[in-house]
């Protein structure tokens, strides 16, 4: 459905709702914000070719709209004392995905979960400050949650950000 024929009062973004298409100024936009969120809205409109005031409206729609979704630190997880990461694949009792995900939600040292097809159904991203930690969270605490039938552990040796952005 295009936004044109969006009910009125209609959020793009919303569940079952189409985002309005991002043109080439909206992708240059975010690309300088995931590469620097710190930017000032001079700096990025210099940076984007366009003009403040133009950056500022392009900056604040998009924030309306839902596809910028808020502004972050990036942390260095060996740095900030988290030295250990690991995906853990679960299974789970079929219809169980809300109620696992709550309890999930708070699991310290779980940076991220998503609901799968395939042959898991949940993963989860850990990052522990040690081996100790990691087994405390999959067997103490993973395990231990209502509607989880199995989990699977793979330790992260190295990791890197993609380099191609999927903004441009």
């Amino acid at each position: 459905m295009s936004q044109e024929a969006q009910p009125e009062g209609a959020v793009p973004g919303e569940p079952g709702r189409s985002a309005r298409p991002l043109d080439e100024v909206d992708r240059r936009i975010l690309d300088a914000l995931v590469h620097d969120g710190r930017l000032s809205i001079r700096a990025l409109a210099e940076r984007v070719h366009v003009s403040r005031t133009n950056a500022y409206a392009r900056v604040e729609r998009l924030l309306r709209e839902g596809v910028i979704t808020g502004f972050r630190a990036q942390v260095a997880p060996e740095s900030a004392g988290l030295g250990t990461s690991a995906y853990i694949a679960l299974k789970i009792e079929q219809n169980t995905w809300r109620e696992v995900s709550a309890e999930l939600a708070r699991v310290r040292y779980i940076e991220h979960a998503a609901l799968l097809g395939g042959d898991h159904d949940v993963l989860a991203l850990v990052r522990a400050p040690d081996n100790a930690a990691l087994r405390d969270v999959v067997l103490g605490q993973v395990q231990s949650i209502a509607g989880v039938l199995s989990t699977r552990t793979w330790l992260v040796f190295e990791e890197f950000d993609g380099t191609q952005n999927p903004w441009l």
